[in-house]
């Protein structure tokens, strides 16, 4: 008898079962393409289709939303694009999650400065305290021109980070905002 660890036992397990099964159930006669095709056609019946383009990066996915009464329901690879045929990748892939989340967020965490407690705001109280500090700083480490003379107008008090799961849209947007604030630390977290 060979011996066998119960890593070993578990890793034969877990590769045998669904085979066992399927190879059960065909063994039976039972054909599955109907199923899986009845399966397909359940998931999105009813459901008006939208030709998209994951939000993500630069390669341009092409995506399929179904939606249902103005409700996004799914969203996946459209097979016809030559670019992706059908498949997304993992953030592609969670588009939809993006979207439609009960755990996502609504309110913003503050903690004031010295304090030990954080408080909710919402997102235009939050926006607005933003906007206001942002003013504040820039205004107070604006510099328009170097001592020798030349035109900068920069400010280095101000750093911006960018994300490597922002939408091409929004890294675009946040660039002109930052440059056009006179912001020049700007990097993206997927260089560093």
């Amino acid at each position: 008898m060979t011996d066998v660890s119960r890593r070993d036992f578990f890793r034969i397990a877990a590769a045998a079962a669904p085979g066992t099964a399927l190879g059960g159930l065909v063994g039976l006669g039972a054909a599955l393409d109907p199923a899986v095709a009845r399966a397909q056609e359940l998931r999105i019946k009813k459901a008006k289709t939208t030709p998209s383009v994951c939000p993500y990066c630069s390669v341009g996915c092409a995506t399929l939303v179904h939606t249902v009464d103005d409700k996004i329901v799914n969203i996946e690879g459209d097979p016809r694009s030559p670019h992706n045929e059908g498949t997304l990748c993992p953030k592609g892939a969670a588009t939809y999650q993006l979207h439609v989340n009960p755990n996502r967020p609504t309110m913003v965490l503050h903690r004031a400065p010295g304090g030990t407690q954080w408080e909710e705001w919402d997102l235009d109280r939050a926006m607005d305290r933003v906007a206001e500090l942002v003013k504040k700083t820039r205004d107070e480490t604006f510099l328009e021109r170097l001592p020798s003379g030349k035109l900068v107008n920069m400010t280095s008090a101000i750093f911006s980070l960018g994300g490597a799961t922002l939408d091409v849209e929004w890294n675009h947007i946040q660039q002109k905002l930052m440059r056009g604030l006179g912001i020049v630390a700007i990097e993206n977290q997927a260089r560093i």
